[in-house]
């Protein structure tokens, strides 16, 4: 490793990092957060027997996490710059393990939303992570472990779904977050031991106000997105929650670009690079998202609608697992695309394998095997996009804000999943068929869905045409001393 890359042993309290170890640690931590948000998807459906409580009240299990998530990711990414990411990671696991242990103890609703949104807490993980790699490896071995890190969104995500159906189904459901926390007990004694600290950091004082602007206008447009479809997309309350969102998201930027040290640099993110990779990250979460809708309810639906497979939640999960393997499995390719042709190149290859996945979905459903090989597919453009974009954020941000950039990219993607679950919610509950008694989405709905999905990631892959080409996926940089400025900040005020 170069001097220019070592971390000071004295600035973490650990002597210097062991890459490997670095990597596996981090990657892991990833992955327990990911199988976090997963977690309650079993009993969502039995959350209102089991807690005592209306559906509408039981929702708010899912959304609370929602929304703790995209309010705690920019403001814990700023906080990581500033104050140490290792350090905000570390509060971010215990965030995880304290909230899955209040989830653990509940027979209520209250504690239950309340643990959930502890839990949402720890969605900085994964951009914190990054942002320790590029501080703490050589240049060399970023490019594939940053992609292996943002990999391990999905890896988590898809393995997650059948672990907690097998759990659910076999124990009592308060078994799931007990696990939850121990996984979360095991990754923070790991980053103790093994990650060290950053000296790379701004300083300076923490901007209340952005964070307290950023998290009211993200809350009302993502409340507005995700319980519109429940209070009715022409209520009252969704359009005032709408409007809410877009006054005060403008009455915050307005004061970002008149303060010092703001919470997120809107010139830095308004640089052509970080500008058209976020807008291509929302397509490509938007894309993502619309798989893991509409594949499990295929694999669920009976087979008396005559395109439904009749099977379990557990078999379910178990055809969008190799999906999360195949990301893995891309990562290194991912890694290897972007360093001879660059990111772009490597999102915009994604962005294709995507679309084609949903392509084939829409002739080929089937079949069992027909899902899982889709799933495999999308999963392996969701690999390729996924390890790009970290390089591109990196690549045109200074080291001292590569925390909160990367925090914003990740939120950007959250955003998209927020729409893409609006949107299909919307589609499968109006184009239906009846049996039983019971209106079901029809074929055409699904089809529909996968069209969209497609749409959006061609959609990511023309919007990523516009980022600037570049040829090497990041530049290393040096890491200074904690109350020096980084060698990239001049650069960056151009």
């Amino acid at each position: 490793m170069s001097d220019a890359l070592a971390p000071s042993a004295e600035a973490g309290g650990t002597a210097a990092p062991r890459p490997n170890a670095v990597v596996a640690v981090l990657a892991f931590a990833g992955i327990v957060v990911a199988l976090m948000q997963t977690l309650v998807i079993p009993i969502v459906p039995e959350l209102p027997r089991l807690l005592d409580a209306p559906a509408s009240d039981t929702a708010w299990a899912v959304t609370a996490t929602l929304l703790a998530a995209a309010v705690a990711t920019p403001v814990v990414g700023r906080l990581g710059d500033m104050f140490g990411k290792r350090r905000m990671l570390m509060i971010s696991v215990v965030m995880l393990v304290i909230g899955s242990v209040v989830c653990a103890l509940s027979d209520a609703l209250v504690p239950m939303v309340v643990g959930r949104a502890l839990q949402g807490l720890a969605s900085g993980v994964i951009p914190l992570g990054i942002s320790i790699m590029r501080d703490e490896l050589p240049a060399e071995r970023l490019a594939g472990s940053t992609a292996l890190m943002s990999a391990s969104l999905g890896v988590g995500g898809a393995l997650g779904l059948p672990t907690a159906a097998l759990i659910a189904d076999n124990f009592d459901w308060h078994v799931l977050f007990w696990a939850s926390a121990a996984m979360g007990v095991i990754a923070l004694a790991l980053v103790v031991a093994l990650v060290p600290e950053s000296r790379v950091r701004t300083g300076g004082r923490f901007d209340v106000v952005g964070a307290l602007g950023m998290a009211t206008g993200l809350v009302c447009l993502l409340l507005a997105i995700s319980k519109g479809a429940d209070w009715g997309w022409t209520s009252g309350t969704t359009l005032a929650l709408f409007a809410a969102a877009v006054l005060v998201l403008l009455v915050w930027g307005v004061f970002e670009l008149r303060t010092a040290q703001p919470l997120v640099d809107l010139r830095t993110t308004a640089r052509r690079q970080v500008l058209v990779t976020n807008l291509a990250s929302v397509a490509i979460g938007f894309s993502m998202f619309a798989m893991s809708l509409v594949l499990p309810q295929l694999l669920q639906l009976p087979e008396q609608t005559g395109y439904g497979l009749g099977r379990s939640l557990l078999t379910a999960g178990l055809v969008m697992a190799p999906s999360g393997l195949v990301m893995m499995a891309t990562a290194p390719v991912s890694a290897a695309v972007s360093k001879a042709k660059g990111p772009k190149v490597t999102l915009m290859i994604g962005a294709v394998i995507v679309a084609c996945g949903y392509g084939l979905n829409i002739v080929l459903m089937s079949e069992v095997w027909h899902l899982v090989m889709v799933s495999c597919v999308i999963g392996a453009g969701i690999g390729f996009t996924y390890g790009s974009m970290p390089a591109l954020i990196m690549g045109a941000v200074p080291a001292s804000e590569t925390a909160a950039a990367n925090s914003l990219n990740t939120l950007m993607r959250s955003i998209g999943t927020s729409v893409a679950s609006a949107i299909a919610g919307v589609i499968l509950s109006q184009m239906t068929i009846t049996l039983g008694g019971y209106a079901l989405p029809s074929k055409d709905a699904f089809r529909t869905v996968m069209a969209i999905g497609a749409g959006a990631a061609l959609l990511a892959f023309a919007i990523a045409a516009f980022i600037p080409r570049q040829r090497t996926a990041v530049t290393p940089v040096p890491a200074p001393a904690a109350d020096a400025p980084t060698a990239q900040e001049p650069a960056a005020k151009n």
